[in-house]
């Protein structure tokens, strides 16, 4: 339960952002455009990277002691600089999303694929995975990897179905920055834990 815990709170403190992959399915959501679509892309896309780094550069991670140690410590210092921003985010209060109800409809092709680039082409998407999820991952023991995927799968499926098919109710909501200033500061907080549990393993390794 503790890694699933782990997995499901670091997976919702990086993916509750206001970047192009969840302002496109707000968008999206808004206007009833392909959405259980998107939504399912988006979850399997995070599934996939999620299992890559894991069970691949997490077990590598692992094996390797100095690895491990670098990708937790540049891992802590991401976490620290990445709540920094969502405070001061959350304190300046400026951040809310705005949405034109009023934009044509778009093909399931070209969704699609704006889904996809927003995903894959990304950066913070793979600093996301494979220094901050990499690196935790590096530190579990075998049995606890799965429970840590299911964590972070889980996280994500809620946010996408959650997002994709409540923006209409919760429109208001994400265009007033008060919504945004709160999860910022939860995100803040979530990030700085998680920076000073990955900085104490470092430090236990050296």
């Amino acid at each position: 339960m503790q890694y699933f815990l782990q997995g499901f709170l670091i997976c919702a403190g990086l993916i509750t952002t206001i970047g192009a992959q969840n302002a496109f399915l707000i968008k999206q959501g808004l206007l009833k455009q392909h959405i259980l679509s998107l939504i399912l892309l988006f979850f399997i896309c995070d599934v996939v990277l999620f299992y890559v780094t894991i069970f691949g550069l997490g077990t590598f991670i692992n094996q390797d002691s100095i690895a491990s140690v670098a990708l937790a410590f540049i891992g802590s210092l991401f976490l620290l600089v990445y709540g920094t921003k969502s405070l001061i985010s959350a304190y300046q209060g400026s951040t809310a999303l705005l949405v034109k109800k009023t934009e044509q409809s778009q093909s399931f092709k070209k969704i699609i694929l704006i889904g996809l680039a927003v995903t894959l082409l990304n950066p913070h998407v793979y600093l996301d995975v494979v220094v901050i999820i990499g690196g935790i991952a590096g530190t579990l023991p075998k049995e606890g990897k799965l429970l840590f995927l299911i964590g972070n799968s889980t996280a994500s499926a809620l946010w996408f179905f959650g997002v994709g098919y409540g923006s209409r109710l919760l429109a208001p909501l994400f265009k007033r920055p008060i919504t945004w200033q709160i999860l910022d500061t939860l995100t803040a907080i979530i990030m700085w834990i998680i920076a000073f549990s990955l900085a104490k393993y470092a430090v236990n390794l050296l």
